[in-house]
């Protein structure tokens, strides 16, 4: 009797930690100081994108979905703007930080990611790939970038950012400081 109460109370802790790892959050860097970081410092004040119905539909075409929401915070200074912006991967958001300055990619970051399982695209040997793409016309990123297998729903997932925050930006760019 006493090793069965052993064995499920071993098997309850056991999925405990298997739950709890599975619902992680792994932060990598606070979105505020990716912002901050990102203009030497000092992070100038966020302005507001409207999800008008004119962006809409590009922006659909791009996620394969509606944004859900009907604004987008980003900040800016001279050629340079920088979005924070969440993807579902598998099953959980992937909060991103994009650096977008003269319509290039300078650097895309997970700033915070909640999947179990493909959180190798943190590292720079994918992120890397991203640095000076841009947006065709047709709204496609200007070079392929290459996958990371078991992690393919978090690859696209970023793929969609580093495109919307290029769209984003071609829609600010009238309005840099």
């Amino acid at each position: 009797m006493l090793a069965h109460v052993r064995r499920v109370i071993l098997s309850c802790i056991i999925l405990n930690v298997a739950v709890s790892t599975a619902n992680a959050e792994d932060v990598y860097q606070d979105p505020s100081a990716f912002v901050e970081a990102s203009f030497g410092g000092i992070a100038p004040e966020p302005k507001m994108l409207w999800v008008t119905r004119k962006l809409k539909p590009h922006v659909r075409e791009i996620l394969d979905r509606d944004l859900g929401q009907l604004r987008v915070r980003y900040w800016a200074r001279d050629s340079r703007t920088v979005w924070i912006l969440d993807e579902i991967g598998k099953t959980k958001p992937i909060t991103t930080g994009i650096v977008v300055e003269e319509g290039k990619i300078a650097l895309l970051k997970p700033l915070v990611y909640r999947e179990s399982h493909g959180w190798e695209v943190r590292y720079p040997f994918f992120t890397d790939q991203f640095k000076g793409l841009t947006l065709t016309d047709d709204r496609k990123l200007s070079d392929h970038v290459d996958g990371i297998s078991g992690a393919t729903l978090s690859v696209s997932a970023l793929k969609r950012l580093a495109r919307l925050a290029l769209y984003f930006d071609t829609q600010v760019s009238s309005k840099y400081d």
